[in-house]
This record gives structure tokens, C-alpha cells and sequence, in this order.
């Protein structure tokens, strides 16, 4: 930055033993900018001119070092942003309890492990593990009573069955599988969609 000199008063000062006027002292402009003092004279005495280095230096230290209020405040810390799981109305259920069903288990919740649907062992299917939840349909695989040909519910075995939940959509205000069904791969089945238990509904299709 340029700066302008401001006149300084000289006072001629005899010293002892000498002529006057040989012995001057400039009075120093002190210019202090940011905290750094320039002193300016002429062939100071050295007593004088360490006494106003001293002062200056002094004013200087005087100086803090920073007056921004900014100097001291840190950042603030940006909270993390929590993650939102998906609201559980987003999420469909097998189901509800209604009709023929309204005394079974497991309709109206999701990936129920265990489905009766009240009548007999054939319409109970455990230990389900489902692979799928969520989508167009859902797979499972549990364990149900297998009745062959000729055999009565009575002599059926427990045997791995494969459970399909289908036909996603609104009941009752509800987002939901509106179908369910389960068949035996091992035995020669394959999933059968015009064959199914209507968990809207509360019937059998076709009605038996």
C-alpha cells in the first residue's frame, strides 16, 4: 500500500560538549498498518532511537493477531441425513382374514411362515420360507399334506410344497396378494393360475 510522509517537527537539541545544531533528533512518524510498524528519521541518537523501537514494538504486540469473528468459528457439522424405510401400507400382505378363510392363519400378514386356511391338514402349509415378497408374486417353499390318487386325507404325508402368492393389488383398501396356491413339483404339479384360494374374496376358484 502507498503512503504519504507526514512533516516531522525538528528540534535542534545541544549536546553537552558540542556545538549547537550538530546533534538533531527527528521526531519519527509512526505509521502501523495491520500490525507492522515503519519508523522514519534522520541520525537519531541511539538512546532516542531505541527507545522508540521499543515503543513501537510494543504497540505492535499490542495488535491482535486477528479481529475477524470469523477466525474462531468453526463449521458447523452437517448432520447425516437418516435413511426412511419404506411405509408399511408399501408393503403387501397375504390376504386378510375373510369368508371361508376367516378362521384360518396366516392371511393378512406378511410372509406369513404358516397358512391354514381352517379346513383339513391339506390346506396347512408350514415352515414357509419365502424367496420372493413384494413383487407381481411371491415364492415359497414349505411343507404341506400330500394326498395321491386313491389315498385318503388320512393316510397323506408331509411332503416340500411350493407356495405362490399372486394377483397384487387393492382390497378393501389394502394393498395386498389377493390369491394364494401351493402344489407338489415332485409329484408332476405345476403352479395353476385359473386354480387358486381368493384371499379377497374369501373362496375357492373354481368354487368346489
Amino acid at each position: 500500500m502507498n503512503s504519504t510522509s507526514t512533516p516531522s517537527a525538528v528540534a535542534s537539541i545541544p549536546a553537552s560538549g558540542a556545538a549547537p545544531g550538530r546533534r538533531t533528533i527527528c521526531a519519527a512518524a509512526v505509521i502501523a498498518v495491520a500490525g507492522i510498524a515503519t519508523v522514519t528519521g534522520c541520525s537519531a541518537s541511539p538512546h532516542v532511537a531505541a527507545a522508540s523501537t521499543a515503543t513501537v514494538t510494543a504497540s505492535a504486540a499490542a495488535v491482535p493477531a486477528s479481529t475477524s469473528p470469523r477466525a474462531a468459528t468453526s463449521a458447523p457439522a452437517v448432520p447425516a441425513t437418516p435413511v426412511s424405510a419404506p411405509p408399511a401400507s408399501a408393503i403387501p400382505a397375504l390376504g386378510h382374514l375373510v369368508g371361508v378363510f376367516a378362521h384360518g392363519a396366516g392371511f393378512g400378514q406378511v410372509k406369513p411362515s404358516r397358512i391354514f386356511n381352517g379346513g383339513d391338514p391339506t390346506g396347512l402349509v408350514s415352515s414357509i420360507v419365502w424367496k420372493s415378497w413384494g413383487g407381481a408374486s411371491a415364492v415359497g417353499t414349505g411343507t404341506s399334506d400330500y394326498v395321491g390318487s386313491g389315498q385318503t386325507v388320512a393316510t397323506g404325508s408331509q411332503e416340500p410344497a411350493t407356495v405362490v402368492a399372486f394377483n397384487l393389488g387393492t382390497c378393501d383398501g389394502k394393498l395386498m396378494y389377493r390369491a394364494v396356491e401351493w402344489y407338489f413339483p415332485q409329484h408332476g404339479q405345476a403352479f395353476n393360475a385359473s386354480q387358486y384360494e381368493n384371499i379377497c374374496a374369501g373362496s375357492y376358484v373354481p368354487n368346489s
